[in-house]
């Protein structure tokens, strides 16, 4: 194996597909298709067979001694002005985790290589498209509606990259008729855990079940100059006081090792002038746990927090959820195996779970699942500042082969 020749793909990707501000992979775009076509030239010098499914996930086979399959991947899709290695990583590290399985001869197991289609979700909002068409929590009704910032409806782009809407669940058939082994996915971390272990590598224990609601509180707007501070209905303090209120939710609920978080990443305010009481206020609320448990009582007590602090300004909330969806944890045998594939190489093999969502999560109720972490430099993901040190991204790419070889012989 040369976890080099991984990091000059994905150079060269990045040199395609991006620019001084970031990578330019948007899914469903004409960068998208480049960084796909670059990825299915290397997959031509190899003996595997290739399709694309009806979600349009690419699949690369390289056939082993039995039908089942371990599959690898991740996506080579980006956010605008994103990273070089978000997503691409596990793309191209599965790349050569197949050239090093296919130069050694023929591997225990057949072995998949995934590229899944629109896991970032930056064109039209939805993410984890291709994985949850295979996995079959994709609702198709759900895209209909979407429109990119231009005014092209998500159905007219998908039409226009070869895939129809009213066909994509058939990915979920075709993922039925595999039998699936294992799923593995390498992603960077995307936040500031390994580096202040200063790890190159960490073992991913799940993906975190997300609680997402808009609140909002309404009062009565007034004069800013002329209602008196005990007699107005300020909806904005309301939500601002609710809103500190769910830090300290994170704060009580999180573990050693087992964090929890609370963010608001919303606040609209009416009527919005400088002259005026905030007379309605909106906000959103993001809530992420390992912990089913834990996620249910976070969410009771953000609930209790809002209705005090509605109370405590003579306001009114109101609550409208979003999306969620449970906490995914992975398979606790191949967690085994990726802990020892880390531990070999690095030393150390520190367990951590992974806030944000990724193609892995839609897997978990079909397959043994597990994913492996690269150091992410000052936390940073989603910007062109995204980047892994190169011995430390050496040091994960021969992990996670090592981590391949382990499930094909389990």
């Amino acid at each position: 194996m040369d976890p080099a020749r991984a990091i000059a793909d994905l150079r060269e990707l990045h040199r395609l597909t991006g620019g001084p501000d970031g990578a330019r992979r948007v899914a469903w775009t004409d960068e998208w298709e480049r960084a796909r076509a670059f990825l299915l030239e290397r997959l031509e010098e190899l003996p595997v067979v290739v399709e694309r499914d009806a979600a349009g996930n690419i699949w690369a086979l390289l056939e082993g001694d039995s039908e089942e399959i371990v599959a690898i991947g991740s996506h080579v899709d980006s956010v605008p002005a994103g990273g070089w290695l978000d997503g691409a990583l596990g793309v191209f590290g599965a790349l050569e985790v197949l050239r090093s399985l296919a130069a050694a001869g023929r591997p225990a197991r057949t072995v998949a290589l995934v590229d899944w289609a629109d896991e970032e979700g930056a064109r039209f909002g939805r993410s984890l498209v291709g994985s949850s068409a295979a996995g079959g929590s994709l609702k198709v009704d759900d895209l209909r509606s979407l429109v990119d910032k231009q005014g092209t409806a998500m159905p007219d782009a998908l039409r226009e990259n070869g895939i129809d809407i009213e066909r994509m669940l058939d990915a979920h058939a075709e993922l039925k008729r595999i039998r699936a082994r294992a799923y593995l996915e390498l992603h960077i971390e995307q936040g500031p855990v390994l580096e202040t272990m200063n790890k190159p590598t960490g073992v991913v224990l799940g993906t975190f079940g997300v609680e997402r609601h808009m609140l909002r509180f309404t009062g009565q707007a007034a004069h800013s100059g002329s209602t008196p501070i005990p007699m107005r209905r300020d909806a904005f303090l309301a939500a601002a006081s609710a809103s500190l209120e769910f830090r300290e939710i994170a704060r009580r609920h999180s573990k050693p090792g087992q964090g929890v978080v609370c963010t608001v990443g919303i606040v609209k305010t009416e009527p919005g002038i400088v002259t005026a009481v905030p007379g309605v206020c909106e906000i959103s609320l993001d809530q992420r746990a390992l912990d089913a448990e834990v996620l249910a009582r976070m969410l009771a007590d953000a609930r209790a927090a809002s209705e005090t602090a509605a109370e405590a300004n003579h306001v009114t909330v109101e609550w409208k959820p979003v999306w969620r969806i449970e906490p995914r944890p992975f398979d606790p045998t191949l967690i085994e195996l990726c802990a020892a594939a880390v531990q070999e190489v690095t030393g150390d093999a520190p367990h951590l779970p992974s806030g944000p969502l990724h193609d892995a999560a839609e897997m978990v109720p079909h397959m043994p699942v597990v994913m492996m972490f690269a150091y992410s430099s000052n936390g940073l993901s989603h910007c062109k500042e995204e980047d892994t040190p190169e011995p430390y991204l050496l040091k994960t790419i021969e992990a996670f082969l090592r981590l391949v070889e382990r499930a094909l012989r389990a």
